[in-house]
């Protein structure tokens, strides 16, 4: 009996050696591959200036934010339009819908010097290079003094652009 447990012990044993060997190998590769996308998206924050007094002795100043993500190197242009305005980005203007105004503009910096615009009428564009992070674009408001107009809410709709 020792005899036999000694002779299936020692084929138990070159039957586990030779169950792990592999009688051949074969193997191949595969790509990976994705198409990155020029692409540009744009968000915007209402501007609300508040309360207007035309009596006031300084214009009536406020600010909002853009945010624009771009796919990263991508060069790009922020255009903002007249908005209701008839004509121009020179002359925007909020209206109360019964034919009164309340002129304003926006501005590209706080110095309130470059329109921001279209860049037609002597505005100008705001121009960036995307990170594949949202940027952020100021942009600055104001309503002149001495705007004498009726009580009630005024308003205008801007359109922003970016062009890539």
């Amino acid at each position: 009996m020792q005899k036999k447990t000694r002779g299936l012990g020692a084929l138990l044993i070159i039957l586990s050696a030779t169950g792990s060997a592999h009688a051949g190998q074969a193997t191949t590769t595969f790509n990976v591959t994705a198409t990155v996308l020029t692409n540009c998206t744009v968000s915007a924050s209402n501007l609300a200036f508040g309360s207007y007094t035309a009596s006031a002795t300084s214009p009536t100043n406020m600010g909002t934010n853009l945010s624009v993500t771009c796919t990263n190197g991508l060069a790009y242009t922020v255009n903002l339009n007249g908005g209701n305005t008839p004509g121009t980005v020179a002359a925007r203007q909020m209206s109360d819908g019964n034919s009164h105004v309340l002129h304003y503009q926006l501005y590209t910096t706080n110095g309130y010097s470059s329109i921001f615009g279209d860049g037609t009428s002597g505005s100008v564009t705001v121009s960036g290079t995307g990170s594949g992070a949202a940027q952020s674009i100021p942009v600055y408001g104001k309503i002149p003094v001495a705007q004498y107009v009726p009580a009630g809410s005024y308003s205008d709709t801007i359109s922003v652009s970016v062009n890539y």
